[in-house]
């Protein structure tokens, strides 16, 4: 047999004409069948595939009818243009939830109920699912990529959780993907709203897999000739096409000092606490760090303090809740934002998205994070209310087995701290080198592209070596938190 390496030299260079459907059509949809292979393409390019109601509808119908079919091996997910799914319509949203019809503001609240439902169907359906991350991939392009246990980023992905910029939340089941990822990586990433581009989308868990846009028509070629796959067939035939670090780049790019700081700034479970470690960095003996803090700061001061607030106790709440309960969470938030339980969703979809946007920190009530009564926040939008809707799949269309989202994934750092701890079940001695750490790995996820890397960059950040002065073996130590954060 072949190598992985030369059936991916084959792949790349006999599949690189586009397969894109096209891009005249006037469907916001379009879907395809090429032999075991099902494809639904978001096609609203000038609206960067924004999700609206309608959409919305066409994907949940099709899916189903996909989920049931014998002739489906393969679900691929991507978007027509230079976006995968930059959000959903929410300036649709607002308007009808400030409407004074009834019925516009039923629409409004039934959009975020499909959108959920929708969600929880991609992350529970029998098929194996391939996302393609290309682009913004952003809000409602989120909920539609994280469920799938394939999700590809490509040199051009712009991965973000904008929603405290506009006074929401981070929604479509970011309470719990966002407090799965390494450290307190997620919740840097649902408060501030950053983007993470590229190959750093992989790095850091969101993506399982790195292939350029140019690969891309040779992976659907390759997926195609697949019947009845299997998920580890399925990872196998992407992991032929994934790109290897070229000599010009550098390691990952979440790593450093910055990255120590994220996971020290970000641990706390108020935002007051997150604002003070701040202002404290700004004054750090790196110039790197300082500059990260800063930045960082300024950036939350534009957000609005309601939504920090409430987005915090999500991602905080999500890590110990299954997805459904976590979804069913967020369709409580979300509900109750489009009940104006609080104003900012208002004010800052119009002030960012409306007619009259207007540059410039948008009016938040209450204007800052120490005007805001935190207990009245949680309380006003985390007590269960009697009721309640919740998502909905039927009980036919969904797999009883839970999708372990880092499945394809990098190994987390949690996984990386079990073998170097050694109460790892397959972790054997209780002393390991990073020679041995990085095979470990590279064995478990059948020779995966990024392990090494990977390891290294965790290995330099949480751990130290000890010597044991015989001159043959450096083992790793795992550095046990401070003080002050283990009482946090």
């Amino acid at each position: 047999m072949s190598s992985p390496a030369v059936r991916r030299s084959r792949l790349v260079a006999g599949h690189m004409m586009s397969t894109r459907p096209n891009k005249t059509s006037e469907d916001l949809v379009l879907f395809e069948s090429k032999s075991a292979v099902r494809v639904y393409s978001l096609n609203r390019p000038a609206k960067h595939n924004a999700l609206n109601a309608e959409m919305l509808d066409l994907l949940r119908n099709k899916i189903m009818e996909w989920n049931k079919s014998d002739l489906c091996g393969t679900i691929v997910g991507r978007g027509v243009g230079k976006s995968f799914c930059a959000g959903g319509d929410v300036l649709t949203v607002v308007e009808n939830a400030k409407a004074s019809s009834r019925q516009r503001n039923h629409q409004a609240i039934q959009f975020f109920k499909d959108e959920f439902d929708l969600d929880y169907l991609l992350a529970s359906m029998n098929k194996p699912y391939v996302v393609v991350m290309h682009g913004n991939t952003m809000g409602g392009g989120v909920g539609l990529s994280l469920p799938a246990q394939f999700r590809i980023a490509t040199e051009t992905t712009v991965y973000a959780m904008p929603e405290t910029k506009i006074g929401y939340y981070p929604d479509v089941g970011a309470s719990y993907y966002l407090s799965r990822l390494d450290g307190e990586l997620g919740t840097f990433i649902g408060l501030t709203g950053d983007s993470i581009r590229g190959r750093s989308v992989f790095e850091a868990g969101i993506a399982t897999h790195y292939i350029p846009e140019a690969r891309l028509p040779a992976l659907l070629e390759r997926l195609s000739t697949l019947e009845n796959p299997t998920l580890e067939v399925v990872n196998n035939a992407i992991e032929e096409l994934s790109l290897e670090y070229q000599a010009d780049e550098t390691t990952p790019t979440l790593a450093s000092e910055v990255r120590i700081a994220i996971d020290s700034v970000f641990r706390h479970n108020t935002v007051e606490e997150i604002f003070a470690d701040l202002e404290t960095n700004t004054s750090h003996a790196s110039p790197v760090v300082q500059e990260w803090a800063k930045k960082t700061l300024a950036a939350l001061n534009e957000r609005s303090p309601t939504s920090l607030t409430v987005s915090l106790e999500a991602i905080r709440r999500g890590k110990n809740l299954k997805l459904e309960e976590a979804l069913n969470m967020e369709l409580q938030l979300s509900f109750l934002f489009c009940r104006n339980r609080s104003p900012d969703f208002t004010t800052g979809v119009q002030a960012v998205l409306g007619k009259d946007r207007k540059k410039g920190r948008p009016a938040w009530k209450p204007s800052t994070i120490a005007e805001v009564d935190r207990e009245k926040v949680i309380a006003d939008f985390f007590h269960v209310e009697k009721n309640f809707p919740t998502v909905k799949v039927p009980m036919e269309d969904i797999s009883s087995t839970p999708r372990n989202p880092m499945r394809y994934a990098l190994p987390t750092e949690e996984e990386i701290r079990a073998v170097v701890a050694g109460s790892a079940t397959s972790g054997g001695s209780t002393s390991v080198t990073l020679p041995e750490l990085v095979a470990r790995f590279q064995e478990r996820t059948n020779g995966k592209y990024g392990v090494k890397e990977k390891v290294e960059e965790v290995v330099a950040r949480q751990c130290q070596v000890v010597d044991n002065n015989d001159g043959n073996f450096v083992w790793l130590k795992w550095r046990p938190k401070k003080l002050d954060e283990v009482s946090a």
